[in-house]
């Protein structure tokens, strides 16, 4: 009878696992193979190294918070309060804009600090581009 109750629990815990982790597992794998075709596009691509700049600048940039202040409702980013999502969204958008293009700013001068085989910087310009985009004025 215990025989039963083992190939009971095995069933029961494949069809979980068939429920709830097998497409967990897909989508990682979709996300995957999703990343690598746009790697091998981006090797091809001019432009590629400004979407990846400006996509390193939105996660460093923290998004947009609704807050419902009894029947209104406002926007908050970087302790700013908005009327509207819209205005929010192009402060942002502007932020991101300018933590991107900091990392360009700084990029010749960590280049030239490391010179011909010299030895590395410490922090690299997108480093310092991430500490110090708090400091930046909107």
């Amino acid at each position: 009878m215990s025989n039963v109750y083992w190939a009971c629990a095995f069933v029961l815990v494949c069809i979980t696992f068939y429920r709830f982790a097998l497409p967990r597992l897909k989508r990682f794998d979709q996300t995957n193979v999703a990343r690598i075709a746009q790697q091998a596009r981006d090797t091809a691509d001019a432009n590629a190294h400004i979407r990846h700049a400006l996509s390193v600048a939105d996660e460093q940039v923290e998004e947009v918070q609704e807050i419902k202040v009894g029947d209104l409702t406002h926007f908050l980013f970087e302790a700013e309060v908005f009327s509207s999502r819209e205005d929010a969204e192009e402060m942002r958008a502007r932020r991101v804009g300018v933590v991107a293009r900091r990392f360009y700013e700084e990029l010749p001068s960590a280049l030239m600090s490391r010179g011909e085989g010299g030895p590395r910087a410490p922090v690299s310009a997108r480093e310092r581009a991430g500490q110090r985009w708090k400091r930046t004025i909107h």
